[in-house]
């Protein structure tokens, strides 16, 4: 009898499990599909909880001309979320010993002028360098489409003055994850992709996640578009300016490896890691909510991680909740459609 009841009670609360997660999965659906149009440019959303995948689902078109429809697997650019390769990329060297933290950008870029300020690795890690952003410019229309080297980025802006003095305030700045692209090149004798491509991608088995290129064939690729009383193709942008601060591509299924990878220390010790996830403070004492590749925020007074990334056509986010170990990342073909308040919704969802 006592056996009998135990199973009872086994499948009672598997039922209970199963239609909390159809209950989960039709809210999502609801969500996603009011925001996402069948006939219009597409998403594809993944959630994980403590590294499984719970949630994996395509909407939407990923070419209007061929009229491909999206799939789940397909890759995307991901903009900002570039920061956080080139992030852990610099605690990597750190942690080789060939970069400090506290090391002055002129150690590597002698010629570069900080007019008397000290400018440090930690300082362009959390945007706190006073540098200006670079795509906040004007005259960087005239570049955009221009194959540039990352010294020939770096000269670009590296003459405009300070916004602030180092240490005082946080202002997002892609000038800032440039130069780190820059030093990650000079310290490591590797190009930036070379880089990223060896020591993170081959390491981890992320077969779809690329250095961003125009002209290599890219398996999967979906196209981005932007909507101007209509829906029309993106505009054309050389990814040597985005560059370090945002020309990687990739799918859910690699960002998935990608943060499991960080969760389990497979590229950085402990200790190294944890640095990325501080929140760190101004010169004055005040957080900035911003770790090294990370924004450090709440969802429902619940602690996360996450990053967003927008460049001509694409938008992304991720959101991982380290307590409750879940993990959402969505991807968007159409720079129109931002899938950032979504993403963090539906990480609300799965925490509860």
């Amino acid at each position: 009898m006592k056996t009998i009841l135990k199973y009872v009670i086994l499948f009672f609360l598997i039922s209970c499990n199963n239609l909390s997660a159809q209950n989960l999965e039709a809210k999502v659906d609801k969500l996603l599909n009011e925001k996402f149009k069948k006939e219009g440019p597409g998403s594809v959303f993944l959630v994980a909880k403590k590294g499984k995948v719970m949630y994996r689902k395509a909407f939407g078109m990923a070419d209007l001309e061929m009229n491909i429809k999206m799939q789940s697997e397909f890759v995307f650019e991901i903009g900002s979320m570039t920061k956080q390769f080139t992030a852990i990329s610099i605690l990597m060297l750190v942690e080789q010993d060939k970069i400090k933290l506290n090391d002055e950008i002129t150690k590597f870029i002698p010629d570069y002028p900080t007019n008397g300020n000290s400018i440090t690795i930690h300082h362009l890690l959390t945007h706190t360098s006073g540098i200006k952003d670079f795509t906040s410019m004007k005259s960087i229309k005239d570049i955009a489409r221009a194959d540039l080297s990352p010294k020939e980025l770096v000269d670009f802006f590296k003459n405009e003055p300070i916004d602030f003095k180092p240490g005082e305030a946080f202002k997002y700045c892609n000038s800032g994850y440039v130069i780190l692209g820059y030093i990650i090149e000079i310290v490591s004798g590797q190009s930036y992709g070379e880089f990223i491509d060896q020591h993170i991608f081959k390491k981890l088995e992320m077969k779809n996640s690329y250095y961003a290129s125009h002209e290599k064939i890219i398996k999967n690729r979906v196209s981005g578009y932007r909507n101007k009383d209509g829906y029309m193709n993106t505009n054309y942008i050389s990814f040597s300016i985005p560059y370090a601060s945002g020309s990687i591509m990739s799918n859910v299924d690699d960002m998935l490896k990608w943060q499991n990878a960080i969760d389990k220390n497979k590229l950085l010790s402990s200790d190294i890691v944890e640095k990325a996830f501080t929140n760190y403070k101004l010169n004055n004492g005040s957080k900035i909510n911003y770790g090294y590749g990370w924004h450090i925020k709440e969802v429902n007074g619940k602690l996360t991680r996450e990053h967003g990334g927008s460049i001509f056509g694409f938008k992304s986010m991720g959101v991982y909740l380290p307590q409750e170990q879940v993990y959402v990342i969505g991807l968007s073909n159409c720079d129109c459609n931002s899938p950032t308040e979504i993403t963090r919704d539906i990480a609300s969802l799965f925490a509860n």
